[in-house]
């Protein structure tokens, strides 16, 4: 299901949360596209291996998301490794703890929204300067149906997603005339090891879906790669779903 007509020769990607699922799906496939990619995650032997069975394109970046530091150092590493930085892919994200407002942990929340939200920023703020050296570039942000649904039990997650929504428009707003884009990706759900804890959580409808209702990483990686391209401007400052008719019909899936 590659789309052969997208070429991503001479740019620079990075992905956060790229240790597995979508992360990882989406390094393999920016670079089946010709992209250099930087592979940003926690897991350093996990983003290590991967970046060794991709090759030569790929750069693996041990960081925490959560840390303005560490993601400041990281980015001046992969600019130093290829030269530039063109595309971001804000992937990283957790969904524990799941539990009713009543009962959850405090510092489990807290953690959640230094890795969701303030993850995005850090990455965004430290991607504005070098992607506007580079003449543009392309910021997308891993979104959900949970930035404007109130699901039980995710308070956290759903309010995370929602303020990830307001900083892609807020991009949009103030970078756009300097060439940048910012567009969330809605991929429904995904077959990775958070629907995993979703499900044990046995919390709100999501929990009861069946694993075969979800998609593969590699779908939300091609609609990553699509989000790249000209034909997806006209979602600029909004969430794409690819559940929609619409979205399915953009990317050719129907």
């Amino acid at each position: 299901m590659l789309n052969p007509h997208i070429d991503l020769t001479g740019k620079t990607a990075i992905i956060t949360g790229a240790s597995r699922g979508i992360g990882e799906a989406a390094a393999r496939r920016l670079a089946a596209a010709g992209a250099h990619v930087a592979l940003l995650a926690r897991s350093q032997d996990d983003i290590a291996r991967i970046a060794a069975e991709i090759g030569h394109h790929a750069l693996a970046v041990p960081c925490d998301v959560a840390n303005w530091v560490a993601v400041q150092g990281a980015v001046e590493k992969v600019i130093d490794h290829f030269g530039g930085l063109h595309i971001v892919v804000n992937n990283a994200g957790l969904i524990d703890p799941i539990d009713r407002l009543e009962n959850v942990d405090p510092a489990g929340w807290d953690q959640l929204i230094d890795v969701n939200v303030k993850g995005v920023f850090h990455c965004i703020r430290a991607a504005l300067a070098p992607m506007k050296a580079a003449g543009g570039g392309t910021i997308i942000n891993i979104s959900s149906g949970a930035a404007t649904s109130a699901l039980e039990g995710w308070s956290h997650y759903c309010a995370s997603k929602a303020a990830v929504l307001m900083l892609t428009r807020r991009v949009h707003k103030e970078e756009a005339a300097n060439g940048i884009r910012c567009v969330g990706l809605s991929p429904g759900t995904v077959a990775t090891y958070m629907q995993e804890t979703i499900k044990s959580s046995q919390i709100n409808p999501v929990s009861q879906l069946d694993w075969s209702s979800h998609i593969t990483p590699q779908i939300a990686a091609e609609a990553i790669a699509w989000l790249t391209t000209e034909d997806a401007r006209t979602y600029d400052g909004g969430d794409f779903s690819i559940k929609t008719p619409e979205g399915k019909a953009a990317m050719g899936l129907s």
